[in-house]
C-alpha cells in the first residue's frame, strides 16, 4: 500500500472551504498574507495539501478560539516551524552520537 504524502496537492479550494469551515475568500487572504502556499496548476487553480488543510486549521483556532491577529499568527507559525527544524536537528544529532558510540564500543 503507497505511502500518502501529506504534502501531495489535491484538493480544490471548495474543498478546502468545506473542510476547514472557511469561505474561500478568507483562504485566499490567508494566501495573500503569506500564511499558505498551495501549489498553482496551469498557472490558474490552487491546489492544496493535507499539510495547508492542517496549517489553515490552526490559523482558524488561533484567530477564532485564542483571538490572535494574523501578524500575531504569522510569528506564531514561523516560531513553530523553527521549533520543529530544531527538533529535527537534535533527532538527528542524536542519531549520530548513538552512531559515535556504538563504534566506539567496538
Amino acid at each position: 500500500m503507497p505511502v500518502h504524502d501529506r504534502h501531495e496537492p489535491v484538493y480544490m479550494i471548495s474543498i478546502v472551504s468545506q473542510l476547514t469551515g472557511m469561505h474561500p475568500q478568507t483562504i485566499r487572504l490567508y494566501e495573500q498574507q503569506g500564511l499558505v502556499t498551495p501549489r498553482r496548476v496551469n498557472n490558474k487553480n490552487r491546489v492544496y495539501s493535507e499539510a495547508d488543510i492542517e496549517r489553515l486549521r490552526q490559523i482558524r483556532r488561533f484567530t477564532q478560539e485564542m483571538g490572535v491577529n494574523l501578524a500575531g499568527v504569522e510569528v506564531i507559525l514561523d516560531l513553530l516551524k523553527k521549533i520543529e527544524e530544531m527538533q529535527e536537528q537534535m533527532d538527528r544529532m542524536r542519531q549520530e552520537m548513538q552512531l559515535l558510540q556504538q563504534n566506539r564500543s567496538r
